[in-house]
């Protein structure tokens, strides 16, 4: 067994937003904890503020108050080249319109240590071939990203931050245009990443059944709560029936999975 190492955590930390009007509080003092070699599935609502929470995580927002730390140090003490060697995020964004080929998009995540001129050295394009072989995608390489699936350019994002060869990867919504089969797929690997590569991977999902399955933890918000839990733990204590505020969609304890009555 491999001793699972924190890469990230919060200290007491308030999520939200200020404006002109006030301050809007999302969530407060979370202590959350990100270790190595785990697959951690982000649930909750729509519109719950699981987003701000990533964007509050990954240093793109300022906390209302508390702390977030990334290997024993504060996210707002890094510069943002330094940031990009220890955390990699994947969003959910349509790509911006280029000529790029699979191989030179998984490529870009090397970007945070090359030159200047952006060459290649040996080492990067070995870590970009291990990321495409680790994603299974080496097929690929030559297609330009838009002649590729929806599911495959998914797995192209993600070997571009396996690419990056950071410790902690970010992922929002990552199966939001995928069918079934292609969920199960993306999860299954995101499953294998963590066990193959020690690394930590966070996702946001609406797929809560998968996510229960194939999760080693789980971050579930509500509005009165955020818990960090095992899916088995969580299932134990009843959080499930707090997700979702309506008396038509029951979590069944015994299946393992919501119900719509």
């Amino acid at each position: 067994m491999t001793e699972n190492n924190t890469i990230l955590s919060t200290s007491n930390l308030s999520i939200g937003y200020r404006s002109r009007k006030g301050t809007v509080v999302i969530a407060q003092d979370l202590n959350l904890t990100f270790d190595s070699g785990k697959l951690i599935a982000l649930i909750g609502a729509n519109g719950i503020g699981k987003s701000t929470l990533l964007r509050t995580i990954t240093g793109i927002q300022k906390p209302l108050s508390g702390s977030v730390f990334l290997n024993d140090k504060n996210i707002s003490d890094y510069k943002p080249l330094d940031l990009a060697q220890n955390l990699s995020v994947v969003l959910t964004e349509k790509l911006p319109p280029s000529n790029l080929t699979v191989f030179e998009l998984v490529a870009l995540g090397r970007q945070p240590y090359t030159n200047w001129v952006g060459t290649l050295t040996e080492t990067d394009i070995d870590k970009v071939r291990k990321a495409m072989e680790l994603t299974q995608i080496e097929h690929l390489a030559s297609k330009r990203h838009f002649e590729i699936s929806d599911g495959q350019l998914q797995k192209v994002l993600i070997a571009r931050a396996l690419a990056q060869d950071t410790p902690l990867i970010i992922l929002d919504e990552p199966t939001t245009h995928l069918d079934l089969l292609h969920k199960v797929s993306l999860f299954k690997l995101l499953k294998k990443l963590t066990k193959e590569t020690q690394k930590c991977i966070l996702f946001s999902s609406h797929d809560i059944d998968l996510a229960i399955q194939l999760s080693d933890e789980m971050i579930m918000m509500t509005p009165e709560m955020v818990m960090q839990d095992e899916p088995c733990n969580l299932i134990s204590k009843g959080g499930f029936n707090a997700l979702f505020k309506d008396e038509h969609i029951v979590f069944d304890v015994e299946k393992g999975k919501f119900i719509v009555s």
